[in-house]
């Protein structure tokens, strides 16, 4: 008998023992770490739209995340994730559990990116630098900037786009579609748009979209914030008085040459509707993407009598202004001399 109760305890004692290991290996497969990521931080991956569970397992066994693929694959399947492929941005840290992973992956926790709009001359440029940083190609986006029928419900058209996009750094979702991108742009560019600057718009008779034209006109002539106001008030007093704006920036826009630093009389001849030496008014659309402090500085323009202005001989990147086309003259004359001593033609 005490035998018989000796056996029961052997075998009794065996299963505890076979239970607990075999329960280890199972919790270790779950919650065991079973993430590396490289230098051990923090690793950020894409998940493409339209992916499946091969696509994001060959990421990850790429990427060499993953210190054991088995036991990874065995806790995907077992809660389904092949079957729940969710695209997106995904920050994966280092010494994650497979559940954590996995749970963070099916349940599509991504993080959002942040977008950065700064310089762009024109929507393909733009395309291309917001193709950089979420999934849509620039393809995608320049095929919807260009698309009239598309940007009418947005009160815009291809020549005035690019003044919808507010330089700033947003956040999104990765995976943001080119059409919701477009979309959420629009609802920025309205909020930036408050009633204190409509007001200001209209007390100077121009569309938003106007201001931001003339905005983009004077961050190309000067890179200098603290004149921003007062070559703003000379380009409102030429328009007021009906002159031409003759902005050398215009010229190098219509001529698609961004590198010159001069230009010459003949190049002023080009036919552009952006050649503002040959047509009045303002562009069909900005010729840069203009900063909020530009766009501020002509809703909050200096009230002065410059009609003239040009840059300082000495290339500090200041400018000298003027209220007679004498004074002018003299001013553009010792900026010509300067030039030719730099031997700069063009």
């Amino acid at each position: 008998m005490k035998k018989h109760r000796r056996f029961l305890l052997f075998i009794l004692t065996a299963l505890i023992l076979i239970a607990i290991t075999w329960g280890t290996v199972v919790y270790n497969r779950i919650f065991g770490p079973n993430v590396g990521t490289p230098g051990k931080g923090e690793f950020s991956l894409y998940i493409p739209t339209g992916s499946d569970y091969k696509d994001v397992l060959d990421s990850l066994v790429s990427n060499d995340l993953l210190k054991n693929i088995d036991s990874f694959e065995w806790v995907a399947k077992k809660k389904g994730y092949p079957e729940k492929v969710k695209s997106g941005h995904y920050i994966i840290s280092d010494n994650m559990s497979n559940n954590s992973l996995v749970n963070m992956l099916r349940a599509g926790l991504q993080v959002p990116v942040n977008v950065v709009i700064s310089t762009a001359r024109t929507p393909q440029d733009l395309a291309g630098r917001i193709a950089g940083q979420i999934e849509p190609d620039s393809a995608a986006l320049i095929s919807l900037l260009n698309d009239e029928t598309f940007l009418e419900k947005y009160k815009f058209n291809r020549y005035t786009v690019l003044g919808m996009f507010i330089p700033n750094t947003y956040e999104f979702w990765w995976n943001t579609s080119a059409e919701d991108f477009i979309k959420r742009m629009y609802s920025e560019y309205s909020d930036f748009w408050n009633g204190d600057r409509l007001k200001k718009a209209e007390a100077l008779k121009m569309a938003p979209d106007e201001i931001i034209t003339l905005a983009s006109i004077i961050v190309t002539e000067s890179n200098k914030e603290d004149e921003y106001a007062t070559i703003a008030g000379l380009y409102i007093n030429r328009l007021n008085k009906g002159m031409k704006l003759q902005a050398d920036p215009t010229v190098i826009y219509a001529l698609g040459d961004f590198n010159r630093r001069r230009v010459l009389k003949n190049d002023t001849r080009v036919d552009s509707p952006y050649n503002t030496y040959l047509y009045s008014g303002l562009p069909p659309g900005p010729i840069t993407l203009p900063s909020i402090k530009a766009i501020d500085a002509v809703l909050n323009y200096e009230k002065h009598n410059y009609i003239y202005f040009c840059a300082k001989d000495d290339f500090s990147g200041y400018h000298v202004f003027a209220r007679t086309l004498e004074q002018h003259n003299r001013n553009a004359r010792l900026y010509q001399i300067a030039l030719n001593r730099q031997n700069i033609l063009k």
